[in-house]
């Protein structure tokens, strides 16, 4: 028996035979070409079939995981698009007369290098994102295999680590849980893990050449253990913690259908976090109470232009719809720092969290934001539609903002378009925000605390940096008494509080947050009955 320790990143207990994930290494042949227009061909030939199997990955990770998961394959189709990465194969093949597997191999190691070398961690993933988009077209141009898995009954799949293409080709009826050598806790892998929700550890010192498949293997997600040729007491107590796990997931769905209320009476809003129509009917199999936060940037992602206003407005019509008059709050587009689109023609930024995004581009450039407003009113008419406004920093910008809604309302009304008027609230996710509450509350409606980026702001701690890890504390009392303060400012104008994201759903703080005040918390869509039953269980 041999026992490892990695990073949990998501939680569970798995017992069972190892699969070994075996790469295929691509070796890349360098052929001197006759004809580097030919040659150029090929390669264009190949970027359209891997944008293809790029496709066809979305579609089958939007079904399976959600838009969070999906989102990486729409990043690695904009890489397939990217004129830098294009112009640099294309020089390659005619300069030096070479094939275009191995020009594609040359441009890969040079830009994987060149985001690898950056100090910015959200950039060190996107080394990992080209390399995979490398070899998905050495493996087009040579006729390749993809990596191997050899499994037919329920393994643990072990690797050295996974591209996010590996990880959604893995048959998830029969994956246990993941375990890998290398990976961060905010990679790819780690992400569609914790979407997928299957227990998963990285950073485990494995020897892989040491391992055989189909050695048994204890997984803990709890604590980061992996334990190799378990005895039969771990087998045993692994195999009724199994067991526990699985009744308490059966005692939840009791949970549905029930008030999310404090015994003493006090009532909580359990919302779900959405990006798309999928989550959505997770949240409603989940029992939310309403939609918490619907990521609207996310119509605008994967794409080569702006969505139009009929494209936006059939999507927040059909979310209103299927909540049935439940609550559906809708944050205008949060484009910017590590939501991209190359549409937008963002400049680069030295810091592009501090940058231009949010509501800034609303601001200046008001057309893009009348567009989005105008699908936004008009799907009011379907059902009950709240519009949340991010990165706020100053009254005058909210100010601002009730000015061109104004605006978009009267055009509106000339065109004869129906209407309802909203609920308008605005996020507390910078200290700026906090500080002003009081007068904030006085114009917006409603608040939404947006947990991550404030312990970002507040902490002076780059959230995406992976070196800070231990240093991003989302349970520091400053945070806390930010939120505490601007519940309390709300309150003193009767307007109510939410807090959606990650920290919403840490089940540590649940009763801290109630006791604070805190009217709403809106979590992901497999969160919502923990949390129900830890409220429903506590003094209010």
């Amino acid at each position: 028996m041999m026992q490892f320790f990695g990073k949990p990143v998501c939680q569970g207990i798995a017992i069972g035979p190892v699969a070994l994930l075996k790469k295929q290494e691509n070796q890349v042949p360098r052929r001197q070409v006759c004809d580097p227009e030919a040659e150029i061909e090929k390669f264009h030939a190949a970027n359209i079939q891997a944008k293809a199997q790029l496709q066809t990955l979305y579609d089958k990770t939007l079904k399976e995981v959600g838009a969070s998961g999906a989102a990486i394959f729409e990043a690695h189709q904009m890489i397939l698009e990217d004129e830098s990465f294009l112009a640099f194969i294309h020089n390659a093949i005619r300069a030096d007369l070479v094939n275009a597997s191995y020009a594609v191999s040359k441009t890969g190691e040079h830009f994987a290098k060149m985001f690898a070398d950056m100090d910015d961690d959200s950039m060190k993933d996107k080394a990992a994102d080209i390399k995979d988009i490398s070899q998905r077209l050495i493996g087009i141009l040579e006729k390749s295999g993809e990596a191997e898995l050899s499994a037919t009954d329920p393994f643990i799949l072990v690797a050295d680590d996974l591209s996010p293409s590996e990880t959604v080709q893995i048959d998830k009826e029969k994956l246990l849980a993941i375990v890998t050598v290398h990976g961060s806790v905010n990679s790819h892998t780690a992400i569609l893990a914790r979407t997928m929700n299957i227990p998963a550890v990285i950073g485990a010192p494995l020897n892989l050449d040491a391992i055989q498949d189909k050695t048994m293997v204890v997984v803990d997600g709890f604590t980061g253990s992996v334990t190799l040729d378990p005895d039969e007491k771990l087998c045993a107590h692994a195999k009724k913690r199994v067991k526990e796990e699985l009744e308490k997931e059966n005692l939840l769905k009791e949970l549905k259908g029930k008030e999310t209320v404090t015994r003493n009476g006090r009532t909580i809003h359990l919302c779900a976090n959405v990006h798309n129509i999928s989550d959505v009917e997770s949240a409603l199999e989940n029992d939310a109470e309403g939609i918490g936060l619907f990521r609207s940037e996310f119509l605008y992602l994967g794409r080569n232009d702006f969505p139009t206003e009929e494209e936006q407005f059939q999507a927040y019509k059909q979310v209103a719809q299927l909540m049935a008059g439940k609550n559906v709050i809708i944050r205008t587009m949060d484009i910017g720092a590590d939501k991209q689109a190359d549409y937008f023609h963002l400049d680069r930024e030295a810091n592009p969290a501090l940058g231009y995004r949010a509501i800034r581009i609303c601001l200046k450039q008001p057309d893009i934001f009348k567009t989005q407003l105008r699908a936004l009113l008009r799907a009011t008419c379907f059902g009950n539609i709240s519009i949340l406004y991010p990165m706020i920093t100053s009254t005058e910008e909210v100010k601002r903002i009730f000015e061109i809604v104004k605006e978009t309302q009267t055009e509106l009304d000339q065109a004869g378009i129906a209407y309802r008027h909203p609920l308008q609230g605005v996020m507390i996710e910078t200290p700026a925000a906090v500080m002003i509450s009081d007068d904030l509350a006085k114009l917006a409606d409603f608040f939404s605390i947006g947990a991550n980026d404030l312990t970002q702001y507040t902490l002076a701690i780059d959230r995406q940096n992976q070196r800070l890890e231990d240093f991003f504390n989302p349970h520091h009392k400053a945070i806390l008494r930010m939120i505490q303060m601007a519940t309390q400012n709300a309150h003193k104008q009767g307007k109510w509080v939410g807090i959606c994201g990650e920290l919403a759903a840490d089940l540590e703080l649940t009763k801290e947050f109630v006791h604070m005040g805190v009217d709403e918390l809106s979590v992901a869509p497999s969160k919502i009955l923990k949390i129900r039953k830890i409220i429903r269980e506590m003094n209010g």
